[in-house]
């Protein structure tokens, strides 16, 4: 990669489009001159013009219609042009730059990372659910437009900084800190809140994304995504409770030989990483790991009676034929559902659960999908499925 990088940010104003941002805002020896081609975010409006303006951003899009008046006027005089709507949002992923940073949660980042992939971007992959929906035809595409895909997942990440040899793999080992539960009775998660269930003990984090961890349903995701990035059946993936969060990943190979990535939860390392790729750029300021000062490093197995969303994802992977699909829309509702307090923190994986069972049942033996409006097609019939079961729990 060149002394000057061209990068688009995509989900600007969420969590992982923050760090970002102070990634491509570094200034010292060794680090990339970064330009921003692209901000985007959902309802932001004042967000997301600050960053633009701070970023000089070439242009700003907000998902959301209505925020456009807001936005044009928030970036009147700026030099930076505004946008709105879905469309408009393609089309900046579409937009010619070096590397796009993919963090819009959920299947909504679908549509932009497929454009940023179309446009042979090196794409900084954090939104986990277009490869959970699409990982088999994302790479395909990838592999037609000579991009790459470049996970900043701290997990997936970590792997990616150590699988030199992917042919004498033995096991990938998914660490999870096991969120804010990791020890909590199941009566204690059935009247979990949602403020509690949002209060990681280690990373900063979306809401979604929280709640997400709390059910370990994100390392269930990162498990089908890892089967997807690096082409490794799930029977082949570990996963690992590692409550300090220093080892973010390891692999072990077919000599007895283990690899891990360590360092600090701090996201901004593996968006460096990704973002600076081929290269390694340096991060001025930044505390340092130092393992005598944490001084133990503890490990445990997952409780699957407590947390079945693992399960339910070593499932869905290895039933194939669109199972992560639903799975992934109906945790989605029910997360969303959670969130606004219509339902307890334990239902969400219940409910997801029975949506992934009526799908085996009437389409177990299906061929995966093989484009993308089936993808679509899927994960609206698992949310509509979803919304009935919710209704029928109530």
């Amino acid at each position: 990669m060149s002394d000057r990088v061209r990068v688009s940010i995509l989900g600007a104003t969420g969590s992982v489009g923050a760090s970002a941002l102070d990634v491509a805002s570094t200034q010292c020896e060794g680090a990339p001159a970064f330009e921003v081609v692209a901000v985007t975010a959902n309802t932001r409006v004042d967000e997301l013009a600050r960053a633009a303006i701070k970023a000089r951003a070439k242009v700003a899009v907000i998902a959301d219609e209505a925020g456009y008046g807001a936005l044009k006027s928030a970036l009147a005089g700026s030099g930076i042009e505004a946008a709105a709507g879905g469309n408009a949002l393609i089309e900046a992923a579409g937009r010619d730059a070096d590397v796009v940073v993919a963090g819009i949660v959920g299947i909504a980042g679908l549509p932009t990372t497929l454009a940023a992939i179309r446009q042979g971007a090196n794409v900084a992959l954090a939104n986990k659910e277009s490869m959970v929906c699409a990982g088999a035809l994302l790479r395909a595409e990838a592999r037609e437009a000579g991009a790459n895909l470049l996970p900043i997942d701290s997990e997936h990440n970590a792997i990616f900084q150590v699988l030199d040899r992917p042919e004498r793999v033995d096991k990938l080992i998914l660490t999870a800190s096991g969120g804010p539960f990791r020890s909590a009775s199941m009566s204690e998660m059935a009247s979990a809140t949602p403020e509690q269930a949002c209060a990681h003990p280690n990373w900063s984090m979306g809401a979604k994304i929280s709640v997400d961890s709390a059910t370990m349903m994100n390392k269930g995701l990162e498990l089908i995504e890892a089967a997807y990035l690096f082409d490794v059946p799930e029977s082949r993936i570990e996963v690992l409770i590692h409550p300090q969060s220093i080892i973010h990943s390891l692999v072990a190979y077919d000599d007895g030989s283990v690899l891990a990535q360590l360092g600090l939860p701090d996201m901004r390392t593996p968006i460096s990483y990704a973002m600076s790729w081929p290269s390694r750029m340096p991060l001025p300021g930044r505390e340092r790991l130092d393992l005598a000062k944490i001084g133990r490093l503890d490990f445990s197995p997952p409780d699957n009676q407590r947390f079945p969303a693992l399960r339910l994802a070593r499932s869905a992977v290895s039933e194939g034929g669109g199972a992560p699909i639903v799975l992934n829309g109906a945790n989605e509702v029910a997360v969303a559902a959670f969130l606004q307090r219509r339902i307890g923190f334990l239902t969400i994986s219940e409910v997801a659960g029975q949506v992934l069972e009526v799908f085996l049942n009437g389409h177990s033996g299906r061929p995966d999908p093989s484009t993308f409006e089936e993808v679509y097609d899927l994960d609206r019939w698992a949310r509509q499925r979803t919304l009935e079961q919710l209704r029928l729990a109530a």
